[in-house]
């Protein structure tokens, strides 16, 4: 199993609406990078949800139900299909991702433009502990 973080800015994508939808399509990526980690997802890989923008925050965990396949209508792009998985009971801001040296060398701070990447283990676990303080 891998584990992947993307990022949604809160008003395009809530992850409310993820709960309350049960299923989405990851589309919109335009970023060759980001297509190259969406290509490596596989059924059952684990994904920290992020609300980008103004929150900057881990808001939930889904999982990817679809590993990638074409986008419909931008063959060339990539998509995957993720269900939600749980809201976190405490979010997990990036200051405080930022502030934790376990999480130094966490790809959302050292490539911080993506809206797709990987995780460790390590670093998604220690997310989670994070979370539940």
């Amino acid at each position: 199993m891998n584990f992947w973080l993307v990022k949604s800015e809160p008003h395009v994508y809530h992850f409310d609406t993820l709960l309350k939808e049960k299923k989405t399509m990851w589309d919109g990526v335009r970023n060759n990078a980001a297509r190259l980690h969406l290509k490596a997802m596989q059924k059952g890989d684990l994904v920290l949800y992020y609300h980008s923008g103004d929150e900057k925050q881990v808001v939930g965990i889904a999982k990817v139900n679809k590993a990638w396949y074409p986008e419909p209508g931008a063959e060339e792009w990539a998509v995957v299909d993720l269900i939600p998985e749980k809201k976190l009971r405490k979010t997990v801001t990036l200051k405080e991702i930022k502030a934790n040296k376990k999480l130094a060398e966490m790809k959302l701070i050292k490539i911080s433009r993506l809206s797709v990447v990987p995780v460790t283990e390590a670093e998604f676990n220690e997310v989670l502990k994070m979370s539940e303080a």
